[in-house]
Protein backbone atom coordinates (compact mmCIF):
# COMPACT_ATOMS: atom_id res chain seq x y z
CA UNK A 1 0.00 0.00 0.00
CA UNK A 2 1.33 3.56 -1.47
CA UNK A 3 2.14 5.59 1.44
CA UNK A 4 1.63 9.46 0.74
CA UNK A 5 4.90 11.48 1.88
CA UNK A 6 5.07 15.64 1.59
CA UNK A 7 8.41 17.23 2.13
CA UNK A 8 8.21 20.75 3.44
CA UNK A 9 11.62 22.72 3.13
CA UNK A 10 13.07 21.40 -0.39
CA UNK A 11 16.88 22.33 0.77
CA UNK A 12 20.01 20.05 1.27
CA UNK A 13 18.21 17.63 3.72
CA UNK A 14 14.66 17.42 1.75
CA UNK A 15 16.23 17.00 -1.70
CA UNK A 16 18.28 14.43 -0.43
CA UNK A 17 15.44 12.64 1.13
CA UNK A 18 13.32 12.70 -2.01
CA UNK A 19 16.71 10.99 -3.78
CA UNK A 20 16.94 8.26 -1.12
CA UNK A 21 13.05 7.18 -1.33
CA UNK A 22 13.80 6.92 -4.51
CA UNK A 23 16.68 4.72 -3.62
CA UNK A 24 14.70 2.96 -1.32
CA UNK A 25 12.05 0.72 -3.22
CA UNK A 26 9.49 0.60 -0.37
CA UNK A 27 5.87 1.90 -0.69
CA UNK A 28 6.86 5.22 0.49
CA UNK A 29 5.96 8.19 -2.30
CA UNK A 30 6.77 12.00 -2.55
CA UNK A 31 3.46 12.90 -4.15
CA UNK A 32 4.22 17.08 -3.28
CA UNK A 33 6.96 19.46 -1.77
CA UNK A 34 6.07 23.03 -0.24
CA UNK A 35 9.05 25.59 -0.93
CA UNK A 36 9.59 29.32 -1.56
CA UNK A 37 12.18 29.08 -4.40
CA UNK A 38 10.69 28.37 -7.81
CA UNK A 39 10.36 25.04 -9.64
CA UNK A 40 13.18 26.34 -12.29
CA UNK A 41 15.77 26.60 -9.74
CA UNK A 42 14.43 23.80 -7.05
CA UNK A 43 15.05 21.51 -10.44
CA UNK A 44 18.05 22.43 -11.62
CA UNK A 45 19.44 21.62 -7.43
CA UNK A 46 18.09 18.74 -7.34
CA UNK A 47 19.47 17.82 -10.81
CA UNK A 48 23.10 18.85 -9.61
CA UNK A 49 24.89 18.27 -6.15
CA UNK A 50 28.16 18.98 -5.69
CA UNK A 51 28.53 17.08 -2.69
CA UNK A 52 26.58 13.72 -3.95
CA UNK A 53 27.08 14.03 -7.45
CA UNK A 54 24.87 14.26 -9.93
CA UNK A 55 20.87 13.18 -9.35
CA UNK A 56 20.27 9.41 -10.97
CA UNK A 57 16.37 10.12 -11.81
CA UNK A 58 14.86 12.36 -14.76
CA UNK A 59 13.90 15.65 -13.87
CA UNK A 60 11.52 17.83 -15.71
CA UNK A 61 9.05 20.73 -15.00
CA UNK A 62 5.60 20.34 -16.24
CA UNK A 63 3.48 23.17 -15.52
CA UNK A 64 3.12 23.71 -11.49
CA UNK A 65 4.58 20.14 -11.22
CA UNK A 66 8.19 18.74 -11.00
CA UNK A 67 7.86 15.54 -12.57
CA UNK A 68 10.76 13.24 -11.03
CA UNK A 69 11.70 9.31 -12.53
CA UNK A 70 8.38 10.05 -14.28
CA UNK A 71 6.24 11.00 -11.84
CA UNK A 72 4.37 14.24 -11.48
CA UNK A 73 4.90 15.57 -7.82
CA UNK A 74 2.75 18.52 -6.74
CA UNK A 75 5.02 21.63 -5.71
CA UNK A 76 3.90 24.60 -3.54
CA UNK A 77 5.32 27.79 -2.71
CA UNK A 78 3.23 28.47 1.04
CA UNK A 79 4.78 30.24 3.85
CA UNK A 80 2.61 29.61 6.29
CA UNK A 81 2.13 25.06 6.40
CA UNK A 82 -1.77 25.18 7.70
CA UNK A 83 -2.62 26.78 4.24
CA UNK A 84 -0.96 23.58 2.62
CA UNK A 85 -3.38 20.98 1.14
CA UNK A 86 -2.34 17.55 2.62
CA UNK A 87 -6.26 16.94 3.75
CA UNK A 88 -7.00 16.89 -0.11
CA UNK A 89 -3.88 15.24 -0.89
CA UNK A 90 -4.50 12.61 1.79
CA UNK A 91 -0.93 13.15 2.47
CA UNK A 92 0.06 9.99 5.16
CA UNK A 93 3.24 11.87 6.85
CA UNK A 94 5.28 14.99 6.17
CA UNK A 95 8.52 15.51 6.11
CA UNK A 96 9.20 18.39 7.75
CA UNK A 97 12.95 19.75 6.47
CA UNK A 98 12.67 23.74 6.67
CA UNK A 99 14.28 24.12 10.22
CA UNK A 100 11.20 26.10 11.10
CA UNK A 101 8.49 24.09 12.27
CA UNK A 102 10.63 22.06 15.43
CA UNK A 103 8.47 21.94 17.84
CA UNK A 104 5.15 19.84 18.30
CA UNK A 105 3.02 22.95 18.49
CA UNK A 106 4.26 24.15 14.94
CA UNK A 107 4.66 21.09 13.19
CA UNK A 108 0.39 20.65 14.54
CA UNK A 109 -0.07 23.29 11.56
CA UNK A 110 0.71 20.29 9.64
CA UNK A 111 -1.50 17.85 10.95
CA UNK A 112 -4.34 20.87 11.24
CA UNK A 113 -3.93 20.77 7.15
CA UNK A 114 -5.03 17.35 7.10
CA UNK A 115 -1.84 15.70 7.40
CA UNK A 116 -1.89 12.03 9.58
CA UNK A 117 1.76 12.37 11.31
CA UNK A 118 4.96 14.38 11.23
CA UNK A 119 8.57 13.07 10.84
CA UNK A 120 10.82 16.20 11.85
CA UNK A 121 13.89 16.32 10.43
CA UNK A 122 15.81 18.26 13.53
CA UNK A 123 16.15 17.97 17.23
CA UNK A 124 12.25 19.52 18.04
CA UNK A 125 11.14 20.28 21.30
CA UNK A 126 7.76 19.56 23.36
CA UNK A 127 5.93 15.93 24.64
CA UNK A 128 7.67 14.37 21.12
CA UNK A 129 9.75 10.74 20.90
CA UNK A 130 13.37 11.43 19.48
CA UNK A 131 14.57 8.70 17.64
CA UNK A 132 17.28 7.16 15.89
CA UNK A 133 17.00 4.53 13.62
CA UNK A 134 18.81 1.46 14.83
CA UNK A 135 18.85 2.30 18.13
CA UNK A 136 14.98 3.35 19.69
CA UNK A 137 12.55 3.62 16.61
CA UNK A 138 11.01 0.17 17.85
CA UNK A 139 9.82 2.72 20.11
CA UNK A 140 7.55 4.39 17.49
CA UNK A 141 3.81 3.65 18.39
CA UNK A 142 0.65 4.44 16.19
CA UNK A 143 -0.26 7.21 18.58
CA UNK A 144 3.34 8.96 17.75
CA UNK A 145 1.78 11.88 15.90
CA UNK A 146 4.73 13.71 15.30
CA UNK A 147 8.15 12.45 15.77
CA UNK A 148 11.83 13.98 15.89
CA UNK A 149 14.63 12.22 13.89
CA UNK A 150 17.25 14.10 16.24
CA UNK A 151 20.39 15.53 14.27
CA UNK A 152 23.22 13.98 12.14
CA UNK A 153 25.59 14.05 15.02
CA UNK A 154 23.13 12.54 17.51
CA UNK A 155 22.74 9.94 14.77
CA UNK A 156 26.42 8.97 14.54
CA UNK A 157 26.90 9.46 18.39
CA UNK A 158 24.16 7.28 19.75
CA UNK A 159 24.91 3.75 18.30
CA UNK A 160 28.27 4.40 19.49
CA UNK A 161 27.35 5.16 23.03
CA UNK A 162 24.42 2.53 23.00
CA UNK A 163 26.54 0.02 22.87
CA UNK A 164 29.42 0.70 24.96
CA UNK A 165 26.49 1.55 27.51
CA UNK A 166 25.15 -1.60 27.29
CA UNK A 167 27.93 -3.95 27.06
CA UNK A 168 30.18 -2.02 29.88
CA UNK A 169 28.37 0.91 31.24
CA UNK A 170 29.08 4.59 30.61
CA UNK A 171 29.95 6.36 33.76
CA UNK A 172 30.88 9.41 32.06
CA UNK A 173 31.59 10.80 28.65
CA UNK A 174 32.83 13.44 26.56
CA UNK A 175 32.36 13.93 23.00
CA UNK A 176 33.45 15.94 20.34
CA UNK A 177 32.24 16.20 16.30
CA UNK A 178 34.83 17.50 13.50
CA UNK A 179 32.22 18.58 11.61
CA UNK A 180 32.21 19.40 7.55
CA UNK A 181 30.82 22.90 7.53
CA UNK A 182 27.16 24.21 6.59
CA UNK A 183 25.12 26.52 4.90
CA UNK A 184 24.80 28.49 8.29
CA UNK A 185 28.16 29.84 7.74
CA UNK A 186 29.95 32.69 6.48
CA UNK A 187 32.44 31.89 3.30
CA UNK A 188 34.51 34.75 3.87
CA UNK A 189 34.98 36.54 7.68
CA UNK A 190 31.83 38.11 8.77
CA UNK A 191 30.55 39.82 11.89
CA UNK A 192 29.63 37.93 14.33
CA UNK A 193 32.20 36.19 16.17
CA UNK A 194 34.31 33.49 15.42
CA UNK A 195 31.38 31.24 14.09
CA UNK A 196 31.12 33.42 11.34
CA UNK A 197 35.25 33.73 10.11
CA UNK A 198 35.50 31.84 6.93
CA UNK A 199 34.13 28.63 7.01
CA UNK A 200 36.22 27.13 3.82
CA UNK A 201 39.34 28.49 5.17
CA UNK A 202 39.37 27.59 8.98
CA UNK A 203 38.53 25.29 11.60
CA UNK A 204 36.15 26.47 13.96
CA UNK A 205 35.27 25.67 17.66
CA UNK A 206 31.46 25.53 17.72
CA UNK A 207 28.59 24.24 20.38
CA UNK A 208 26.85 21.20 20.00
CA UNK A 209 23.26 19.87 21.74
CA UNK A 210 23.65 16.24 20.17
CA UNK A 211 25.64 14.60 23.43
CA UNK A 212 22.56 15.97 25.31
CA UNK A 213 20.22 15.07 22.68
CA UNK A 214 21.49 11.51 23.05
CA UNK A 215 19.61 11.40 26.53
CA UNK A 216 16.51 11.82 24.79
CA UNK A 217 17.65 8.93 22.83
CA UNK A 218 18.84 6.69 25.57
CA UNK A 219 17.65 7.93 28.87
CA UNK A 220 19.99 5.67 30.93
CA UNK A 221 22.18 8.17 29.29
CA UNK A 222 21.17 11.24 30.34
CA UNK A 223 22.88 13.79 31.93
CA UNK A 224 26.17 11.34 31.21
CA UNK A 225 27.61 12.95 28.28
CA UNK A 226 28.95 16.43 27.04
CA UNK A 227 30.22 17.55 23.91
CA UNK A 228 31.72 20.05 21.59
CA UNK A 229 31.94 20.60 18.09
CA UNK A 230 34.72 21.67 15.64
CA UNK A 231 33.57 22.50 11.89
CA UNK A 232 36.30 22.21 9.54
CA UNK A 233 36.41 22.74 5.67
CA UNK A 234 35.18 19.74 4.22
CA UNK A 235 31.93 20.39 2.33
CA UNK A 236 30.11 17.04 3.56
CA UNK A 237 32.15 13.87 6.13
CA UNK A 238 32.29 14.36 9.68
CA UNK A 239 33.51 12.26 12.71
CA UNK A 240 32.43 11.63 16.44
CA UNK A 241 35.25 11.28 18.53
CA UNK A 242 33.71 9.89 22.41
CA UNK A 243 36.18 10.02 25.04
CA UNK A 244 34.78 7.59 27.50
CA UNK A 245 34.98 6.44 31.43
CA UNK A 246 33.48 2.90 31.68
CA UNK A 247 31.86 0.94 34.84
CA UNK A 248 34.53 -1.73 33.79
CA UNK A 249 37.93 -2.32 32.52
CA UNK A 250 37.96 -3.66 29.08
CA UNK A 251 40.46 -3.92 26.02
CA UNK A 252 40.69 -2.56 22.51
CA UNK A 253 39.51 -6.35 21.16
CA UNK A 254 36.50 -6.30 23.65
CA UNK A 255 35.07 -2.70 22.56
CA UNK A 256 35.83 -3.67 18.93
CA UNK A 257 34.23 -6.73 19.04
CA UNK A 258 31.12 -5.52 20.89
CA UNK A 259 30.91 -2.92 18.28
CA UNK A 260 30.88 -5.69 15.17
CA UNK A 261 28.10 -7.95 17.04
CA UNK A 262 26.05 -4.46 16.70
CA UNK A 263 26.68 -3.34 13.70
CA UNK A 264 24.01 -3.24 11.29
CA UNK A 265 22.75 -1.23 7.80
CA UNK A 266 21.82 1.84 9.91
CA UNK A 267 25.88 1.60 11.88
CA UNK A 268 28.62 -0.58 9.65
CA UNK A 269 31.33 -1.75 11.27
CA UNK A 270 34.77 -0.40 9.37
CA UNK A 271 38.22 -1.86 9.41
CA UNK A 272 39.95 0.05 6.65
CA UNK A 273 41.23 3.05 7.31
CA UNK A 274 38.88 5.01 5.49
CA UNK A 275 38.97 9.57 5.13
CA UNK A 276 36.00 11.80 5.49
CA UNK A 277 35.35 11.20 1.89
CA UNK A 278 34.97 8.10 2.17
CA UNK A 279 31.98 8.06 3.52
CA UNK A 280 30.51 10.59 1.74
CA UNK A 281 26.76 8.99 0.11
CA UNK A 282 26.50 6.05 2.42
CA UNK A 283 23.01 6.36 3.79
CA UNK A 284 24.17 5.20 7.54
CA UNK A 285 23.89 7.20 10.47
CA UNK A 286 27.27 5.73 11.83
CA UNK A 287 30.37 3.94 10.58
CA UNK A 288 32.51 2.75 13.69
CA UNK A 289 36.42 3.03 12.42
CA UNK A 290 38.34 0.08 14.55
CA UNK A 291 41.11 1.14 13.77
CA UNK A 292 40.84 4.06 16.18
CA UNK A 293 39.79 2.31 19.44
CA UNK A 294 41.81 3.29 22.04
CA UNK A 295 42.97 3.06 26.00
CA UNK A 296 44.55 5.05 28.36
CA UNK A 297 45.26 3.74 31.92
CA UNK A 298 44.48 7.30 34.22
CA UNK A 299 44.31 7.19 38.03
CA UNK A 300 43.88 3.30 38.32
CA UNK A 301 40.97 3.80 36.18
CA UNK A 302 40.88 4.09 32.12
CA UNK A 303 39.96 6.30 29.34
CA UNK A 304 38.40 4.71 26.58
CA UNK A 305 38.15 6.54 23.08
CA UNK A 306 36.32 5.19 20.28
CA UNK A 307 35.75 6.57 16.86
CA UNK A 308 32.31 6.86 14.57
CA UNK A 309 32.27 9.15 10.78
CA UNK A 310 28.94 9.70 9.19
CA UNK A 311 27.66 11.79 5.84
CA UNK A 312 26.37 14.49 7.95
CA UNK A 313 24.01 14.71 4.99
CA UNK A 314 22.92 11.49 3.38
CA UNK A 315 24.12 9.57 6.44
CA UNK A 316 21.05 11.29 8.52
CA UNK A 317 18.72 11.07 5.29
CA UNK A 318 19.53 7.62 5.51
CA UNK A 319 18.59 6.81 8.83
CA UNK A 320 15.60 9.17 8.72
CA UNK A 321 13.99 7.89 5.60
CA UNK A 322 14.41 4.40 7.18
CA UNK A 323 12.63 6.15 10.63
CA UNK A 324 10.23 7.24 7.90
CA UNK A 325 9.32 3.61 6.58
CA UNK A 326 9.03 2.24 10.17
CA UNK A 327 6.74 4.76 11.64
CA UNK A 328 4.86 4.23 7.78
CA UNK A 329 4.34 1.08 9.12
CA UNK A 330 2.83 1.19 12.34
Amino acid sequence: MTVKVAINGFGRIGRLALRRILESNTELEVVAINDLTDNDDLAYLLKYDTAQGRFPYSVAIEGDDLVVDGKAIKSYAERDAKNLPWGELGIDIVLECTGFYVSVEKSQAHIDAGAKRVLISAPASGDLKTIVYGVNHEAIESSDVIVSAASCTTNCLAPMANTLNSEFGIKRALMSTIHAYTATQAMQDAPGGRKNRAGAANAIPASTGAAKAVGKVIPELNGKIDGTAVRVPTITGSMVELYSVLERDVTVEEVNAAMKAASSDAFIYETDEIVSSDVIGVPAGSIFDATQTKIMEANGGQLVKTVSWYDNEYGFVGNMVSTLAYMASK
